[in-house]
């Protein structure tokens, strides 16, 4: 049963928990849809800004263990109220971003900062508040709500900045943050277990480089110039993350507080349900980057439009995310989240073969709920089945571990995904260049890159004038069907990592109790 909180309100917790993970997650995809504009007003370019979404994952990724034991070190609610403060400030700084410098600072830095002090303990909130079939319900919500800011962001990000400006998003969260801040004495606190000197200072340093490295490879990748050491810098980052586990086991066995209790990742069904959440992560924040980049480059389609385009499916994703989380009171969770990532899989293949010179938004809407049905069955179930797989004495850890899997699924799924798109946008650019103006190589590959750099800012709209006139009748398709080709990879790409995710799925442990966690032996 859900405890009572101060004043009776035992849904209290509950729903500061709800509208903190909801401004966190609503940052990235309001901004999904406002590309545009912030390529225009800022006057940067794609990659710059698709780069400042996913270091907005990445800094949480990379600093969410340490966060966890923030709780540890100055107690849950302090924490928290510390957090919200400096997400507060980062929102204000990015509301009156003059460039993507101060962009990156106020966004990707200072509200990822904050969030490291909050999503940790919103977790911890829920196990400390409620039990049984209500922390079943209470995760429910928990997720359902994540998934209503991932999913109903664009449209609120769309209204905001086609008919006032992106900055008002910022705001709006600011003024959530206040509301939080007036609701905050609902909470309850708990006491500080550990000093500053039990920090783990070196691992957060090698958690930090080693999953910056990996991502900062993949986003690399887009530019031919880096690929011969890109494999150095993803490689160097995948030994630092090694480094990390060893010396996380190393300060256990000295007696020193490690940053995560390496011990956790010998449970089989809590580290399957981190990889299905990883990849459950990578391909919805892959999904929300390309579609508005598709839409807004090919079809025209202003920001509000293209939220309206993703509303169908963000109310399936947010009605059935909720709704399903009583179906494990029949159905094991094990085979609901294998049906989910069926049904996501389903819709992804759809969606490859939509996209083309002649595509509307009606287009997309159908294969789009089917993709967003699937997800939302995942997010139902992924997050109680994991967490409940570990004894209540490492529950800090689990979600420490929970969180960070869950940010890097959306660093990798911004950096990966759009990279791919990116990629085959721009190979597609040069072969159709070479194909529609057959002479010399040099002359080919200097207007290709001149078309590069006019679809990095997002331009593809209007004809460059620059362009050898024989090529102008011929550019739009030449893009056009760039961008296409592009698409169609990049949803292989999500179906090949939904199918990784079913082959982990299916490895899972059977369940049937709903938000029973085991007895710590």
């Amino acid at each position: 049963m859900a405890q009572k909180g101060k004043k009776g309100f035992e849904w209290g917790v509950l729903m500061i928990v709800c509208l903190a993970v909801f401004i966190m997650v609503i940052d990235t995809t309001i901004m999904n849809v406002s590309i545009t504009a912030l390529v225009e007003e800022l006057n940067t370019t794609l990659p710059t800004i698709q780069a400042i979404i996913a270091i907005y994952a990445l800094i949480m990724a990379s600093f969410m263990l340490i966060g966890g034991k923030l709780q540890d070190v100055l107690g849950r609610k302090r924490a928290f109220l510390f957090g919200i403060v400096l997400y507060g400030v980062g929102t204000f700084t990015a509301s009156i971003s003059w460039n993507a410098t101060v962009l990156l600072v106020g966004w990707s830095i200072l509200e990822g900062l904050g969030a490291v002090f909050m999503m940790p303990a919103t977790t911890t909130f829920i196990t400390s508040a409620y039990q049984g079939r209500d922390r079943a319900f209470a995760f429910g919500m928990w997720g359902g709500i994540g998934a209503a800011g991932a999913a109903f962001g664009p449209i609120i990000g769309g209204y905001l900045t086609t008919y006032f400006s992106w900055r008002w998003a910022f705001r709006l969260e600011l003024l959530v943050v206040v509301i939080i801040l007036l609701l905050s004495h609902l909470l309850s606190d708990s006491k500080p277990i550990f000093k500053w000197r039990d920090m783990d200072i070196i691992g957060t340093i090698l958690s930090f480089a080693g999953l910056g490295a990996i991502v900062i490879g993949i986003l690399l990748m887009r530019n031919r110039a880096a690929w011969d050491y890109l494999l150095i810098i993803i490689g160097l980052g995948i030994v630092l993350m090694g480094i990390f586990y060893i010396w996380q086991r190393r300060r256990k066995v000295g007696g020193k507080i490690p940053l995560v209790d390496v011990g956790i990742f010998k449970n089989r069904a809590f580290m399957l349900g981190n990889v299905v959440g990883t990849m459950q992560g990578v391909v919805i924040a892959g999904f929300l980057f390309i579609i508005p980049v598709f839409l807004q480059n090919v079809t025209g389609a202003t920001a509000f439009e293209t939220g309206l385009a993703l509303l169908p499916m963000s109310v399936v994703v947010f009605v059935v995310s909720i709704g399903a989380t009583r179906f494990s009171t029949y159905v094991s969770p094990k085979y609901i989240m294998l049906a989910g990532i069926g049904i996501s899989l389903a819709g992804s293949v759809m969606l490859r073969d939509v996209f083309g010179l002649s595509t509307t938004i009606p287009d997309i809407i159908l294969p789009s709920v089917v993709f967003g049905t699937g997800i939302g069955l995942i997010l139902s179930q992924v997050s109680n089945l994991t967490l409940s797989a570990v004894p209540d004495g490492q529950s800090t850890d689990a979600a420490g571990v929970l969180n960070t899997f869950r940010q890097l699924g959306t660093s990798l799924g911004t950096a990966l995904i759009g990279v791919i798109l990116l990629i085959f946008i721009l190979s597609g650019l040069f072969s159709g260049v070479t194909q529609a103006n057959p002479g010399h190589d040099l002359e080919n590959e200097v207007i290709a890159s001149g078309l590069q750099a006019w679809v990095e800012k997002m331009e593809t709209m209007e004809i460059p004038v620059h362009l050898p006139p024989e090529l102008v009748e011929k550019i739009t398709l030449i893009v056009d069907s760039a961008i296409s080709n592009g698409m169609k990879y990049s949803f292989d790409a999500i179906s090949l990592i939904l199918c990784i995710a079913f082959a982990a799925a299916l490895f899972l442990p059977r369940q049937t109790g709903i938000g029973e966690k085991k007895q710590e032996k």
